[in-house]
């Protein structure tokens, strides 16, 4: 019996030993490949995302002619930088690039301060028709604003305010505003009270907690709601083409249209501003994402 149990222990250990190496093998395989697999996955997705940019970025380095040209080229048969200047010292690029900055830049200010104490309120109070607001704040979301261009366009001509900043900027924060609310509505729901009644005991006032506290406690989803709000308010095209009449007034959105009519095609230039269009979001996720690092630590001191 020993001789029996001690050969079958000894196969079984062989059978073990010898399935063992297999797997380690078949892991220490992709440990070996992972260190190449990982990175070329990830630069080939990072390309892909990147194509549309390196396009634009080629194309507004070569003369419009070589733009349509058949057959097409990756690179430009002939570079030329002269563009940027021309369309830097474009008056209509300029005043197109001014209504952007102050269309995009008012909207979001003005959600950043209304959608601060809503959502606070919302978050800390309880009060009648609570989890309505709440649903109705949703529902806002799910309006189109090509659905709901024709009666914009219909109140602000009531209000003669048709072809200027304030309804573009207001219509802009209306459309904006429910999903700052319920991003910032999560964070300062996800404080525990404790935080505020130890503020509270230190002698602070409610805006004080509110401003002392919470808001650094929240600065990601502040930060959030920012990016979120200036790109979708910069990005906006379909009111802006309804409402903005005057030439001098239109966004960048609408007026780089302009550079390819049914007389002209101007494609270099076009693509020249659709870069110039992208600097100024790009910076300020540049420098918002420091606020957010600080915004962090500041959170985890408090």
């Amino acid at each position: 019996m020993s001789t029996v149990t001690e050969t079958g222990t000894g196969s079984t250990s062989r059978g073990n030993s010898s399935v063992a190496p297999q797997g380690g093998s078949r892991r220490s395989g992709w440990q070996r490949h992972r260190s190449w697999v990982l990175p070329v996955a990830g630069a080939a997705l990072a390309l892909v995302f990147l194509a549309p940019y390196i396009v634009m970025l080629l194309n507004s380095l070569r003369p419009s002619s070589d733009v349509v040209q058949t057959p097409p080229t990756f690179f430009p048969r002939e570079w030329q930088l002269s563009t940027y200047s021309q369309i830097l010292t474009d008056e209509r690029f300029l005043n197109w690039l001014k209504t952007s900055v102050i269309v995009a830049g008012s909207s979001t200010l003005i959600v950043i301060l209304v959608s601060i104490p809503a959502a606070y309120y919302t978050a800390r109070f309880r009060f009648p028709g609570r989890m309505a607001f709440l649903l109705l704040v949703l529902v806002t979301q799910m309006f189109s604003p090509t659905a709901l261009v024709v009666g914009i366009y219909r109140e602000w001509f009531n209000f003669n305010m048709v072809n200027t900043y304030a309804a573009l900027i207001l219509t802009n924060a209306a459309f904006n505003l429910a999903f700052a609310v319920w991003i910032l509505h999560g964070f300062f729901a996800s404080i525990p009270k404790e935080v505020e009644e130890a503020a509270n005991l230190d002698g602070c006032s409610r805006f004080g907690t509110l401003r002392r506290v919470m808001l650094p406690l929240t600065m990601p989803g502040i930060v959030t709601a920012v990016i979120f709000t200036f790109i979708a308010a910069w990005n906006e095209y379909v009111v802006a083409l309804t409402l903005m009449l005057d030439e001098s007034k239109k966004p960048l959105t609408v007026g780089i249209t302009s550079y390819v009519t049914g007389y002209e095609q101007h494609w270099d230039q076009l693509f020249a501003a659709a870069i110039v269009a992208i600097v100024p979001v790009v910076v300020l996720f540049a420098v918002i994402e420091k606020h957010l690092v600080g915004g962090l630590t500041a959170g985890s001191v408090k």
